[in-house]
């Protein structure tokens, strides 16, 4: 059996509270908690690439994952929804791809990085309206001829004529992957910074100060009474006055003494400004267009600025992939209109 070795970027320690005596009766410090690593040993997925499932290839991350993760993070979220709104908007219409149809398209290439097509035909071999094909429940053949539909365990069919758009990725040339996914660890962040906040509110008697007392005036029933107190201000109706009669006590008898409640409230602003920055410069969405409000006089600067910069650098080149459906079919179902701000008024 092959030695076994720790990974390089984290070192061994005692799962068990290691126990450091110091100067002074009763007095001890500990440590406790096991080292976690910082990557969790994901790069062996790189060496998967795609995995052969048998008549299809699995996909490199996740569908699943992605799906979940759209809704992670209001930021996240709606970035997807401006380019797919934009997109909607320019977008004209054809008697074989209707303006919902082409909707769905978008928004399955904006989050998975994939937009599959499906084209029927009539029994007399015409075009019929053309239809999206869920990219999550979408597996391409180990042929990259054939496509499957696989919604479930044992449900899978093979799929008709369809035209496939990705999103090229350099590890695999098989199924396309989202540009967004380098920030996504920023995403999840900013998602489990607001659940810790819910039940940061929701706990009530959170361990956010160290309560000191050295009265000797007190004895062991005052400090049950306290701890008696403190435990029963957690949950519904917390935040309660708690009052603290001691006759005979010192000024500095009883303290309180903050460790983490100041500490943690700032930090959760700095982690959900720095999440969102992270996430909109991978959408590349300007803050303007996002609802954001900012945070010094100044402001973002001008809109509508903005606006046209984003629809040229942004909107225009994924108008030009989706425009690579009407090479394939032949038939020119894929138009856009001017972008503009504003109606213009009728002449």
């Amino acid at each position: 059996m092959a030695e076994h070795r720790q990974p390089p970027h984290f070192t061994a320690m005692d799962p068990s509270p290691a126990i450091v005596p110091t100067a002074g009766a009763g007095i001890e410090a500990f440590t406790f908690g096991e080292p976690l690593p910082v990557l969790d040993r994901r790069e062996i997925m790189d060496y998967l690439e795609c995995q052969n499932a048998g008549r299809w290839y699995e996909p490199p991350i996740s569908w699943e994952g992605l799906a979940r993760s759209w809704r992670a993070s209001v930021h996240h979220n709606s970035a997807i929804a401006v380019k797919r709104n934009v997109l909607t908007r320019t977008f004209q219409p054809h008697p074989l791809l209707s303006r919902s149809a082409f909707q769905q398209l978008a928004q399955d290439y904006l989050v998975f990085g994939n937009m599959y097509v499906e084209a029927p035909r009539n029994r007399l071999g015409g075009r019929m309206p053309l239809a999206p094909a869920l990219a999550k429940f979408v597996r391409r053949g180990t042929d990259l001829q054939r496509y499957w539909w696989v919604p479930g365990w044992n449900q899978e069919r093979e799929l008709g004529e369809l035209f496939h758009l990705i999103e090229h990725d350099i590890n695999q040339e098989v199924y396309g992957l989202p540009e967004y996914l380098a920030a996504l660890n920023s995403a999840w962040l900013n998602e489990s910074a607001t659940l810790f906040r819910r039940k940061y509110y929701l706990n009530g008697s959170h361990a956010g100060f160290i309560l000191y007392m050295t009265d000797p005036a007190q004895n062991p029933d005052d400090v049950d009474a306290m701890r008696k107190a403190l435990r029963n201000s957690k949950g519904p109706g917390n935040f309660r006055n708690l009052f603290m009669y001691a006759p005979n006590g010192k000024k500095d008898g009883i303290q309180i003494i903050p460790i983490s409640e100041v500490a943690a409230r700032d930090e959760f602003f700095n982690i959900k400004n720095v999440t969102r920055d992270d996430v909109l410069a991978a959408h590349r969405v300007p803050a303007q267009l996002m609802g954001i409000i900012p945070n010094n006089t100044g402001g973002f600067g001008d809109a509508e600025k903005a606006a046209r910069v984003f629809y040229e650098n942004e909107i225009a080149p994924l108008q030009a992939r989706f425009q690579e459906l009407n090479d394939w079919l032949g038939v020119e179902v894929v138009r856009f209109g001017p972008y503009s701000l504003t109606e213009q008024p009728a002449p």
